[in-house]
C-alpha cells in the first residue's frame, strides 16, 4: 500500500453512514454498548477471527458493557479500504448480537 491509497473523511463518509463509525485524525473510530462485560468480551471473540481472515487487526477497548475499535493503516498512516471494510464486518456482528451505538 501507498500513500496513494488513503482515504479522506469524504471518501468514507457513504460507506460508514448508518454505522457507528466514524473518520476522525487519519483513523475510523467507534464503540458500541453490549449490556455487560461479557457481551463486550463476546463482540470481540466474533471480532477476532474477521480481524485475523482481513490480516488488519483494530485497537480494542474493552470496560463494562462497552466497547470501543479504532481502525487505521498503520503500514500507510491512515485509513485505507482495509479498515472499511472491518468497520462494516464489525458493525454486522455488533448488529447480529444487539450491541448499541455508544
Amino acid at each position: 500500500m501507498t500513500n496513494r491509497d488513503l482515504l479522506t473523511p469524504a471518501d468514507t463518509a457513504a460507506d460508514l453512514a448508518g454505522t457507528v463509525f466514524t473518520q476522525v485524525d487519519g483513523r475510523i473510530s467507534g464503540a458500541y454498548r453490549t449490556g455487560d462485560f461479557l457481551g463486550a468480551v463476546r463482540l470481540l471473540d466474533a471480532v477476532a477471527p474477521v480481524a485475523e481472515e482481513l490480516n488488519h487487526h483494530p485497537d480494542v477497548v474493552v470496560s463494562y458493557g462497552r466497547i470501543a475499535f479504532e481502525l487505521s493503516s498503520h503500514d500507510v498512516g491512515g485509513v485505507t479500504a482495509r479498515d472499511v471494510r472491518l468497520a462494516l464486518r464489525i458493525q454486522k456482528l455488533a448488529e447480529e448480537q444487539g450491541a448499541t451505538p455508544s
